[in-house]
């Protein structure tokens, strides 16, 4: 049943949107956050499980120190106060996928409080989201269910359980309550949600894959009447897993509940599932408060305690930060604003400036991402970052092509080389025989063999028609495969023809 939606011009007019953006991070550790298994991506169902992350009786955790550090980073990068002294907290609910019956999280003394992160909206200005607290946790495991129509449990025959996924690190960001967000709020969430996610992937702490929920948003949406400083009860949308989903998910639940308040009904406080096909939510379970939840300190991990000097250290790993790196490279380059925002849209600024800083020239470099690779990705149909090629490996390209060893045509290929993972561009030149031929004797002969094939064409250059030697560099160029230098090809057609 499709529930009854007010226009979204109207739902402004009448209320005043208030979100609170809840983002899940998987970290990219080695192994989980309170034991040695492998936390690696896309392995055999439960072949990452020992005890302690099975929640047997006896097993104890030992907790994953560079998971510690890797939250510390996130707060500083988030402008967070660290906390001189945290501890973890059990967090009590069942679920098929909580093997222990308990999520270790941590409740009211997190590691990072108070931060701030500005995002750019289009027009190039900036809104300040609050950051309330990051605080470590750890994933729970994964439920299949089987023989429904959308993967869901209702309409299932059965279910299935991996645990793979429990135990691994987490790291949650939790948003103050955003006011003042009026018709841009959908926007604003994803414009948060992305610049939260460029944060993350410039810390190298994890993969930020929302395709594999290794990074995931729980979008909180309330409307408070015009005129009222109370907020209105509040839905949680679930597990949002793409930047454009977080946007709509935002957006339909201002207008579902503008229309269920509009007719006397009120809003339940519940989670939703949000629906990529129809771009709506619907209806979960009812929201737990914290006190459903019977937090009560871990016993088995002792308190963390930052020291300042701790701190610090971790200050000075923080890299160049994404908005930092775009205004570098806007100077830098020469960019417009519109030339730079397209470039960050299609997820190209951070690999054009890696490139660069591999040591190949920004135009060259912006000429690859934005053009030949860019097609790549959209015929695979995944994102830019995620195609089989460095910026280190497309810098070599760039520099053999620099080099004269390749022309633009073979470069194409050794890039196609690469990306069908045959190996580094320099073997793939190597196993290919792709590598220009610049060998005068060789050259020459392909010269006079295309001159003797078109002596019309050879006569109008010796009448002065020097274009016309373009023909005959053609013709060689074919027949070397698009090997040969083309630039020495011309010079050999001309001092032939006149000799």
């Amino acid at each position: 049943m499709t529930a009854a939606l007010m226009d979204y011009d109207e739902v402004l007019e009448r209320f005043e949107p208030v979100l609170g953006l809840e983002v899940h991070v998987e970290l990219s550790t080695a192994t989980k956050m309170f034991c040695g298994c492998a936390n690696v991506f896309g392995t055999p169902p439960n072949t990452q499980v020992c005890p302690t992350c099975l929640g047997l009786p006896g097993a104890l955790p030992v907790l994953n120190g560079v998971a510690v550090e890797s939250a510390m980073r996130i707060g500083l990068a988030l402008n967070c106060s660290i906390a001189p002294w945290c501890r973890f907290a059990r967090k009590n609910y069942f679920y098929p996928d909580m093997p222990k019956n308990f999520q270790t999280s941590q409740y009211d003394e997190p590691i990072a409080v108070n931060g701030s992160l500005a995002v750019e909206l289009s027009g190039g200005s900036l809104f300040t989201v609050e950051i309330e607290r990051a605080h470590m946790e750890e994933d729970t495991g994964k439920s299949l269910h089987v023989g429904g129509s959308d993967g869901r449990i209702h309409g299932a025959s059965h279910s299935l359980l991996d645990y793979n996924r429990a135990g691994v690190p987490l790291i949650e960001v939790v948003t103050k309550p955003i006011e003042g967000a009026e018709a841009r709020a959908p926007e604003i969430a994803r414009a948060y949600v992305t610049a939260l996610r460029d944060l993350l992937r410039a810390l190298n702490v994890s993969d930020v894959r929302m395709d594999q929920g290794s990074m995931r948003c729980d979008a909180n949406v309330s409307l408070m009447p015009r005129g009222s400083s109370t907020f209105g009860t509040r839905t949680e949308t679930k597990n949002v897993n793409s930047l454009r989903s977080v946007e709509r998910a935002v957006r339909y639940e201002m207008c579902r509940q503008g229309a269920v308040l509009a007719s006397g009904g009120r809003i339940v406080q519940e989670t939703r599932h949000f629906d990529e096909a129809t771009a709506s939510t619907s209806a979960g379970r009812r929201k737990e408060t914290s006190e459903d939840y019977r937090y009560f300190p871990e016993p088995d991990l002792v308190p963390i305690a930052p020291s300042d000097d701790w701190v610090a250290r971790l200050r000075t790993t923080l890299p160049e930060l994404p908005w930092q790196r775009r205004a570098r490279a806007k100077t830098e380059w020469g960019l417009s604003d519109l030339e730079l925002r397209d470039l960050v849209n299609a997820g190209a600024l951070d690999l054009i400036a890696a490139t660069v800083d591999a040591g190949a020239p920004a135009a060259e470099a912006r000429s690859w991402w934005v053009s030949y690779l860019s097609q790549q990705a959209n015929s695979r149909g995944v994102e830019l970052a995620d195609l089989p090629i460095t910026p280190a490996q497309l810098a070599r390209v760039i520099a053999l092509v620099a080099e004269g060893a390749l022309t633009n045509n073979l470069a194409r290929q050794v890039v196609d080389g690469v990306l069908a993972k045959e190996g580094e561009p320099d073997e793939i030149v190597a196993a290919h025989g792709l590598a220009v031929v610049s060998d005068d004797a060789a050259l020459t002969a392909a010269v006079e063999q295309a001159l003797a094939a078109a002596p019309d064409v050879a006569e109008k250059i010796r009448g002065g028609k020097v274009a016309a030697a373009g023909a005959i560099v053609g013709a060689v160029m074919k027949a070397t495969g698009g090997q040969a230098n083309a630039q020495r090809v011309r010079e050999l057609v001309l001092a032939l023809v006149s000799a």
